[in-house]
């Protein structure tokens, strides 16, 4: 049997790369783009906002006949008035809603952020995922058929021996026993690993071709899990993400009783009418008036939702708490996965040895008739597996490594150093923000 594939280590010629496949993912991915998309939707809110601070202006225009017949007189008029204007509001105090608008939309803005980078982090980690996985099913295969071969192989010298009388027909039928079984598993394998492949497509975008061995991220890596979680909890986007969301409810407590307070507002309005009272005269007029509204009793509506709006704070300040212990858990979780994986490799490594050297014991033994062909067949099945451990630990090695990195919060295209273009949204953000028109995206949509 040939010696087990390595999934880590040095990156092979011609080959495509973890990073770059990191790097396809990036740009193709359409759960990443279209948070990306969603980002710069909320950017607008921010605009949307602003614009209780501009004046709101209508133009009307009006035509039509009118008939008048006045009671104990012959005189009748028939008129056909008509009339343009334009009207022009402009709000100058509304308790502080629309401050506190564009306040709560920048907020919603910074965490859509947050949840971008979060979506970022979960794009990489699976892509991460999918590429060691086709890795090691690629490598499981190639254990799996090779297998096939040396049993193949085993039957055909069984077989031999037992024409010349060296073994019994019992020794022929359990080396074909052992045949069927290799090529099911091979079977399976080749199943797990188009399984893989699909999931590969699925999150990267391309189908995978000639993978190099993955690496683990030891170099972005702390010491101590202590050092992990500190950094996860000041830096994880979906901790920032829900504190973002706090801020956003509270606002919203501020909005809901600014409606509670006298708004005032200035209404100035120009028109021009013909033929209103009689054939041929003209009326034009203009005025500026300035009106208070102080509320009084709305039926309760007010107060409704602003005990609604502070129930919600309450509930956006127990999820950013649920996802701290979430984001706490997946550290320990992960950190423990990666000091198991780095186990497992030691320990399946020394399998792989040891298996290696009872197998070639065995066969010596049943080359002078001390074991049996079942002994011999036992032997290549836990060499086998063993070199299927190392496989799965190997990949598990480096999966863990990026889960530990993804639990603090730190799995981003930077910090990983992929070649690519860095979304930036504040580019968007900084093109919209103060727009007080326009039908047509920055991009050109």
């Amino acid at each position: 049997m040939t010696s087990v594939a390595v999934l880590v280590g040095a990156t092979a010629a011609s080959a495509e790369t973890l990073e770059g496949a990191l790097a396809k993912a990036y740009g193709n991915n359409p759960s990443l783009n279209a948070q990306r998309a969603n980002v710069r939707s909320t950017d607008e809110n921010v605009a949307r906002a602003k614009s209780g601070y501009r004046p709101s202006v209508n133009a009307t225009a009006d035509a039509g006949p009118s008939y008048a017949d006045y009671s104990g007189s012959k005189s009748v008029k028939s008129l056909f008035g008509r009339g343009a204007g334009i009207q022009i509001d402009q709000s100058l105090f509304n308790g502080f809603r629309t401050t506190n608008s564009v306040r709560q939309a920048e907020s919603s803005v910074l965490g859509s952020r947050e949840t971008l980078n979060n979506t970022e982090q979960n794009t990489l980690f699976n892509s991460a995922s999918a590429y060691m996985n086709v890795l090691r099913d690629t490598a499981i295969l190639d254990l799996q058929r090779n297998n096939v071969e040396v049993i193949d192989e085993q039957l055909r010298q069984t077989r031999d021996r037992f024409n010349v009388g060296e073994v019994t027909r019992t020794d022929v039928a359990q080396a074909e026993s052992r045949l069927a079984l290799a090529r099911s598993q091979a079977s399976a394998a080749e199943a797990t690993l188009r399984t893989s492949i699909a999931q590969y497509r699925q999150v990267i975008g391309v189908e995978p071709r000639q993978l190099a061995p993955g690496r683990p991220l030891d170099k972005i890596l702390p010491k101590t899990v202590d050092s992990a979680l500190k950094v996860a909890l000041d830096e994880h986007p979906a901790i920032k993400a829900s504190l973002h969301g706090v801020d956003v409810a509270e606002l919203q407590v501020k909005i809901e009783e600014g409606a509670l307070a006298p708004s005032l507002g200035l209404r100035g309005t120009v028109s021009q009418r013909y033929d209103s009272q009689i054939v041929g005269d003209k009326l034009f007029s203009a005025s500026a008036v300035a009106q208070l509204t102080v509320p009084i009793y709305d039926g309760g509506t007010a107060y409704a939702s602003t005990r609604q709006a502070k129930e919600t704070v309450g509930q956006r300040q127990l999820e950013a708490d649920s996802i701290r212990d979430q984001v706490r858990a997946a550290v320990v979780s992960s950190w423990g996965q990666l000091e198991a994986a780095r186990a497992q490799i030691i320990a399946a490594q020394a399998q792989v040895d040891a298996s290696e050297t009872a197998l070639n014991g065995v066969r010596e033994e049943a080359r002078v008739g001390q074991r049996t062909t079942l002994d011999v067949l036992n032997a290549q099945q836990e060499l086998l597996s063993a070199r299927v451990n190392l496989i799965t630990a190997q990949r598990d090695r480096v999966v863990a490594s990026y889960a530990v990195v993804q639990a603090m919060g730190r799995l981003s295209s930077r910090n990983l150093g992929l070649a690519v273009n860095h979304y930036t949204p504040t580019i968007h953000y900084d093109q919209v923000k103060d727009l007080w028109g326009g039908l047509t995206t920055p991009d050109g949509r």
